[in-house]
C-alpha cells in the first residue's frame, strides 16, 4: 500500500477537503484501512502522521491552521458512538457533529474575527472547551478545559466555537499582561462582538475579577461600553423623529434633595430615559436596589422613567424607539408632574 493507494472501497468524497486530510483511527478502520497499515503509513518517513493520540494527519509535513483545529475538535469530541467520534451526519455530510467540544480562547477569539489576537499558526496551543466530566487530559498542542455547562456554541467556518463573552474569559485567565487583557476586551466591544455585561459576567464566573490588571481592564470596558450605549441612544432619538430631550442631566426638587442623573429627559412631557449599563459583578444586587430606588421616587412624583440597555439599543432601536415614543405620547393622558429643577450633569 503506498500513500496513492485508496483507502478503502467506501470513498471519502463525501467530506470536505480537510476533513479527507485529518481523520481518525476509528474513521480509517471504518473505511476499511487495518490498524497494522495505519501504523505503516505513520511510521518516520511516511505518507501519513500523528498528528495527536487517535488522530492521523493524511500528509507529510506541517499541519495547516485548519487541520489543527479540525484535529483538535477530533481529538476532544464526545463519541457519537463506540470508537467512532465526530462522524458527518445527512444532514450536514460535509461537515461532522463535534458532540461536547468547542474551541474557545484565543483560537476562537481569532476565528470570531478579533484582530488583537495571534494568527492561529503562531499559537502554541487550541484551547478546546469540554464538559467538567469528561475523562481527557491536555496533550500536544491540544489544551483541555472544563466546564460545570458548556455555552451553546456558535458555528465559525464550519467550526463549533465558544461565545465571545466565554472565549474571553478563557483567554483572560491565562494572561497575565494587563496591556493585551485591556486590548482584548476593548476590541470586544468597539467591535460589535458583545456587550459589557455579557463580558462581565463570565470574569465573574470564572473568578478573574480579583486580579487587579483584570479589574482594570474591566473598568474601561465598562466605560467604553457606555460612551457606546449613549451615541446609540442619541443616533436613535434622531433617526426616529422624536423630539430632542435635554441629555445627561441631573433632576432635584426645589430646595430639595438629589433625585438621580438621567440620559434623557422631557421636560415638557415629565420622561425620563436611562441607560441600564449595570455590569453583574458582586455589588449587582446593591446597584439594582439604588436604580428601583430613584425609579420608585421619580414615579411617584409623575415622571415616567424608561429603561433601556446597550443590548435593545443595539438589536431593537426602532422598538425601543416605539416604547419612548408611546411614553411621550401618554403624558397627556396622565396627571401633571410636580416640578422639579432641571441641571446638567
Amino acid at each position: 500500500m503506498t500513500h496513492n493507494t485508496p483507502l478503502s472501497p467506501r470513498p471519502l468524497r463525501h467530506l470536505s477537503d480537510v476533513h479527507r486530510r485529518v481523520l481518525t483511527t476509528a474513521q480509517l478502520r471504518s473505511h476499511g484501512v487495518a490498524a497494522t497499515e495505519i501504523a505503516e503509513q505513520c511510521r518516520p518517513g511516511g505518507p501519513w502522521q500523528q498528528l495527536l493520540p487517535g488522530v492521523v494527519l493524511l500528509h507529510p509535513g506541517p499541519p495547516t491552521s485548519e487541520e489543527r483545529l479540525h484535529g483538535a475538535l477530533l481529538f476532544t469530541a464526545r463519541e457519537s458512538a463506540p470508537g467512532v467520534p465526530a462522524q458527518p451526519t445527512p444532514d450536514s455530510p460535509h461537515r461532522p457533529v463535534y458532540a461536547d467540544a468547542m474551541i474557545t480562547g484565543l483560537a476562537a477569539l481569532t476565528l470570531h474575527g478579533f484582530s488583537a489576537t495571534p494568527p492561529l499558526l503562531s499559537l502554541d496551543h487550541v484551547d478546546v472547551l469540554v464538559p467538567r466530566m469528561r475523562r481527557l487530559r491536555s496533550t500536544s498542542y491540544v489544551r483541555v478545559l472544563r466546564t460545570p455547562a458548556l455555552p451553546t456554541p456558535e458555528t465559525v467556518t464550519g467550526l463549533p466555537v465558544a461565545p465571545v463573552p466565554r472565549a474571553l474569559a478563557d483567554a483572560v485567565a491565562d494572561l497575565t499582561d494587563a496591556e493585551a487583557v485591556r486590548r482584548l476586551l476593548t476590541e470586544a466591544v468597539r467591535g460589535g462582538h458583545c456587550e459589557p455585561a455579557a463580558v462581565v459576567r463570565e470574569l465573574t464566573q470564572a473568578k478573574l475579577l480579583a486580579r487587579p490588571h483584570v479589574v482594570d481592564a474591566v473598568d474601561s470596558l465598562v466605560a467604553e461600553g457606555r460612551a457606546i450605549a449613549e451615541d446609540r441612544l442619541y443616533r436613535m432619538v434622531h433617526e426616529y423623529g422624536l423630539p430632542d430631550p435635554v441629555w445627561n442631566v441631573d433632576l432635584r426638587l426645589p430646595g430639595g434633595p438629589h433625585l438621580g442623573g438621567l440620559d434623557a429627559y422631557w421636560p415638557e412631557h415629565a420622561v425620563a430615559v436611562e441607560l441600564d449599563t449595570r455590569a453583574p459583578r458582586h455589588d449587582e444586587d446593591a446597584l439594582w436596589s439604588e436604580y428601583a430606588r430613584k425609579r420608585e421616587h421619580l414615579e411617584r412624583l409623575g415622571i415616567t422613567v424608561v429603561y433601556v440597555t446597550p443590548k435593545k439599543l443595539r438589536d431593537s432601536a426602532e422598538q425601543q424607539a416605539a416604547v419612548i415614543r408611546t411614553a411621550l405620547m401618554a403624558s397627556d393622558d396622565r396627571d401633571p408632574a410636580a416640578y422639579v429643577v432641571v441641571l446638567p450633569r
